[in-house]
């Protein structure tokens, strides 16, 4: 049986200001489609990947028209919803009625069933989908409903909406095979912001799935917050596969790479061992390293580590429920600088209970810190948070799911109006990027044509944020 794997089309304009897109564009290898990819593959299907971050949506349907597919895999986030909607709507009035259309991904797992009823999609599926989906598409080739098949909700025959039992998380994720990157038309299409990486092309690996912590912002499939992890070896090996591959760079996707000490240390450790060349970035929370850490991941090649600091108020630290002190911040920096780690700080801008003022507080607090990188995002209540359940009582939403990206506008306390949290966006992007220090301190760091390049573009997006007092304004309220 022929699967193809749809990402909805998109634009870089649809997520970013248009003056700024060049500098904050960025593309992840997804993931998801390429574990799931490689599910099927295994189960013998034929499966092609249509990549909508750099395919026009007609595109898409023509190929989809040329492959013939009897199973079509559509991702879809907040975001994509409505692109995804139109992406069903049209396989089936376009192309082929006949083809069986499901939909996953962060989205569909926080809504589940309900949209259907939107929709044209057969099925939906809730949670990890490389099982449900491999066993969905063995019901749809053997010519069966779908009945029974765990994390799965379809419209069966007769028209009626029928929710499968939720499936159970995999636990042993080594049973997985290695993501099918291979379906990827063109590596290099794939890279993070520019300066977010050292060499290319950049491969995304996870070596765990979930995260313990608790915050009111984050979405995690699994309530009981469990991190389930892979082994050593499995990590190792898929590492040495992308290098084979030709990649040159990995960016560790984890939601806290750090979480388990003594494991970051053996793959440091078998990193060097295996005398591995690539370089590394990772992302974690600052009560989880310590210096002796993040010394062991530099001498492994790790160049970058991200931190969610959010916040220079501790009071707002403790809203979001982020676990962390501002203490523990000042010396997870101070420690990542002093081994020669390029930092990337990320702060969030509209915490419930959050004064103009505080949000002033934060952007100190940045420039206190002075992390290489930063970026100052306003919060999302993405569906399935916490955020989002209480959303009233926290504040207000604004607009629709086209805003509901890291830099839309789709939420406001009840402390704040839209315009001074767009104001305070705007202020911190000036305020931390055209320090004379900091543009000196980048300046003398330009070594390569590409970092000559990112300067360039950085400059003109500085610019645009000096001149252009409304580059967040949203689109619509």
């Amino acid at each position: 049986m022929r699967c193809a794997l749809v990402m909805p089309s998109w634009l870089l304009e649809d997520v970013f200001p248009e003056k700024t897109s060049k500098a904050q564009a960025n593309y992840w290898q997804p993931l998801n489609m390429l574990y799931l990819g490689a599910c099927l593959e295994r189960e013998g299907y034929e499966v092609k990947f249509f990549d909508g971050s750099f395919l026009a949506h007609d595109t898409i349907l023509e190929r989809i028209r040329k492959f013939k597919p009897e199973f079509v895999g559509v991702y879809s986030n907040a975001f994509l919803w409505p692109r995804a909607k139109k992406t069903a709507e049209d396989i089936k009035e376009k192309v082929d009625e006949s083809i069986h259309v499901t939909c996953g991904g962060p989205y569909p797992t926080a809504m589940g069933a309900k949209l259907l009823e939107e929709s044209r999609f057969d099925s939906i599926v809730v949670g990890e989908g490389e099982i449900a989906a491999t066993e969905l598409a063995k019901k749809i080739e053997a010519g069966e409903e779908p009945e029974g098949v765990k994390g799965v909700a379809y419209r069966s025959r007769s028209g009626e909406i029928v929710r499968n039992p939720p499936a159970p998380l995999i636990e042993d994720l080594d049973s997985l095979p290695f993501p099918a990157r291979h379906l990827l038309e063109n590596p290099f299409l794939y890279l993070p912001p520019l300066g977010n990486y050292r060499r290319k092309p950049v491969a995304i690996v996870m070596t765990s799935r979930g995260c313990d912590a608790r915050c009111i912002y984050c979405f995690q499939p699994d309530k009981e917050r469990k991190v389930r992890y892979r082994s050593v070896e499995n990590v190792m090996q898929e590492i040495e596969q992308c290098l084979e591959m030709g990649y040159r760079e990995i960016r560790f996707l984890d939601d806290n790479f750090c979480r388990d000490y003594k494991r970051v240390m053996r793959i440091c450790e078998e990193i060097k061992k295996r005398g591995l060349d690539f370089t590394w970035y990772v992302s974690a929370r600052v009560n989880h390293v310590d210096k002796p850490l993040l010394k062991a991941m530099k001498e492994a090649g790790c160049w970058a580590v991200l931190f969610g600091i959010e916040s220079g108020v501790q009071k707002n630290l403790n809203t979001l429920r982020k676990g962390i002190t501002l203490d523990q911040v000042r010396r997870a920096v101070k420690s990542a600088k002093e081994v020669g780690l390029h930092v990337h700080g990320s702060f969030i801008l509209g915490i419930p209970g959050e004064t103009f003022e505080e949000g002033l507080k934060t952007i100190e607090f940045a420039i206190e810190l002075d992390p290489d990188t930063a970026n100052f995002h306003t919060l999302v209540p993405f569906p399935g948070t916490e955020l989002y359940d209480r959303v009233n009582e926290y504040g207000r939403l604004i607009g629709d799911w086209e805003r509901f990206t890291f830099d839309g506008t789709p939420f406001v306390p009840h402390t704040m109006t839209v315009e001074e949290l767009e104001k305070l966006r705007s202020i911190a992007f000036r305020r931390f990027y055209a320090r004379p220090s900091y543009m000196i301190k980048r300046l003398l760091k330009v070594r390569t044509a590409d970092d000559l390049r990112v300067l360039y573009i950085g400059m003109k997006s500085l610019f645009w944020l000096l001149v252009k007092k409304n580059l967040f304004r949203a689109r619509s309220a």
